[in-house]
């Protein structure tokens, strides 16, 4: 379940106040994020087996605070618990890390938008003992394309490979045809 309500509806308070519900939550449900939405926002859940999907903010009525909020990811044994909720505009990119340590990074606009009441897709192939350990937003790592040269594993191209220059290699062939 997700609640949207606006900012002003929680007062402040000092530091050893409790604070105000949010949520009314069941006795099995916990609280797995909260995020600043605008209105040109995606909410994006990922769950602990992989899955994940973008719903625009449009979806989700603004409500007042205190309140059950709306179904926003279809949870079965297939996709398993809702993990985090994220804020994404489509122009960051996402890490998955698993529980074993492995670790994917992914562009959000990659990512299928698809209404509330759904399980979304497949984000990260997983292990069967495996599961998603957390999820962070990043911003887009444009050098990353700019920086890239392919590689080019030919036999004429070895030197480059091996880190030595074309005038090395000359310069030891030489050498090795004086010593025959």
């Amino acid at each position: 379940m997700l609640i949207r309500f606006p900012e002003t509806d929680v007062r402040s308070m000092g530091r050893t106040a409790t604070g105000v519900k949010g949520i009314n939550l069941d006795s099995e449900d916990i609280v797995v994020g909260m995020e600043i939405l605008e209105e040109k926002d995606d909410v994006l859940v990922v769950t602990e087996k992989g899955f994940g999907k973008r719903t625009p903010a449009e979806e989700y009525r603004i409500q007042t605070r205190g309140g059950k909020g709306l179904k926003t990811c279809n949870i079965t044994e297939r996709n398993g618990e809702l993990i985090s909720v994220k804020a994404v505009t489509g122009e960051e990119d996402l890490m998955l890390i698993t529980a074993n340590g492995v670790l994917i990074r992914m562009d959000v606009s990659d990512i299928s938008t698809t209404g509330r009441n759904t399980q979304g897709v497949k984000l990260i192939r997983l292990d069967e003992n495996s599961s998603v350990a957390t999820v962070a937003k990043v911003e887009k790592d444009e050098e990353k394309e700019e920086d890239e040269i392919p590689v080019d594993l030919t036999e004429e191209s070895a030197d480059v490979v091996t880190g030595e220059s074309s005038e090395e290699n000359e310069s030891e062939s030489d050498n090795e045809n004086n010593n025959e």
